[in-house]
């Protein structure tokens, strides 16, 4: 597999090249991109831009899925809670986090508040319908013979809903993962001073092509390795399950 991930790299940056030499699309090199990529190493704004980014992500990501959790599961475990935050779950899940970001920075500010708010709640709708649909889909055989044999509410959560809701929780947290860092990048378009974001916008008065891929490709190896890292998780949680 990993042969294969290089393999597909490779071929990517062959292409990139090939349609940068062919002449008609006005794109930066692979090399110029590279060589841009060292000086704003080398000055540490890429490292400060990445840095801001990062923490904003991390902080609303987790955060949101903090909540998501034990809201998907008593959504799942008990109707009344379900009938009671469902709507609203629904209903501000079919408003995209970006919409809210005008709303943010009037009611917020333009600090770091703002940001971190939408990303938690672009994180929180895609973890908590996850984890929502987790338990409800939990094979009600498993519960009922965890009751012939006696066990009680609190076990049957603990050793059977919460395993079997386990893939689903995951899924849901790597959606939610690739969300913040989509509402992120908008959201440092709007009102930000640092961050990959900004850098875009910044790169972007000045019609900086390689400044503005550089970004990209930060935002695309930071957000890999992220959803790689919740991957493996996955495969550790989840050893028990058959896959293909």
């Amino acid at each position: 597999m990993l042969a294969m991930n290089v393999v597909a790299v490779v071929g990517g940056v062959a292409l990139w090249s090939a349609v940068v030499a062919w002449g008609k699309v006005g794109l930066p090199s692979p090399l110029q991109v590279l060589v841009r990529a060292l000086e704003l190493a080398r000055t540490g704004q890429l490292l400060t831009d990445a840095l801001a980014s990062l923490r904003r992500v991390l902080l609303g990501f987790c955060l949101g899925v903090a909540l998501a959790v034990p809201v998907g599961f008593l959504m799942g475990w008990y109707r009344l809670a379900r009938g009671l935050i469902e709507p609203f779950v629904q209903f501000f899940r079919m408003i995209p986090p970006l919409a809210i970001i005008p709303l943010a920075i009037v009611t917020m500010g333009i600090g770091e508040t703002p940001k971190v708010f939408v990303i938690f709640l672009a994180a929180f709708l895609s973890s908590v319908v996850a984890t929502f649909q987790g338990v409800v889909s939990v094979d009600k055989t498993l519960i009922n013979a965890a009751r012939v044999l006696g066990a009680g509410d609190a076990t049957i959560f603990r050793r059977v809903i919460v395993p079997a809701s386990m893939p689903f929780i995951l899924v849901g947290m790597r959606i939610g993962l690739g969300a913040a860092w989509a509402t992120v990048v908008a959201a440092e378009l709007i009102a930000a001073q640092s961050g990959l974001g900004f850098r875009m916008q910044q790169a972007q008065l000045y019609y900086d092509l390689a400044t503005i891929f550089v970004s990209l490709i930060a935002i695309g190896v930071l957000g890999l390795t992220m959803d790689r890292l919740l991957l493996a998780l996955e495969n550790r949680l989840t050893r028990w399950q058959e896959r293909i």
